[in-house]
């Protein structure tokens, strides 16, 4: 069995195991969960900086764009230039 199917299969069983058998598999789990938590994403400082700004944005009540928006923004932008046809190729024999 491949990680993909495993992982589909632990998902689904998660969502319906009970109190107590979730409990056991976050205790065997744990460390690994706290481990892969710190460190799973590090941002730099300017990504932090930029984060920082877009959260300040939104708490002041700045407006927000949606991603159907920002789709529709996005295929307004980009022009759609058509690939150059490919060129001939002579055999040489």
């Amino acid at each position: 069995m491949n990680a993909a199917s495993i992982k589909k299969q632990l998902h689904n069983y998660l969502e319906v195991a009970d109190e107590k058998k979730l409990k056991a598999i976050y205790t065997m789990l744990e460390d690994d969960i706290a481990q892969v938590s710190e460190s799973a994403i590090e941002y730099t400082p300017a990504e932090k900086k930029e984060l920082d700004k877009r959260v300040n944005h939104y708490l002041k009540g700045g407006k927000m764009v949606s991603p159907a928006e920002m789709n529709k923004r996005l295929k307004a932008a980009i022009r759609v230039i058509p690939a150059p046809e490919p060129e001939s190729f002579s055999k040489e024999v």
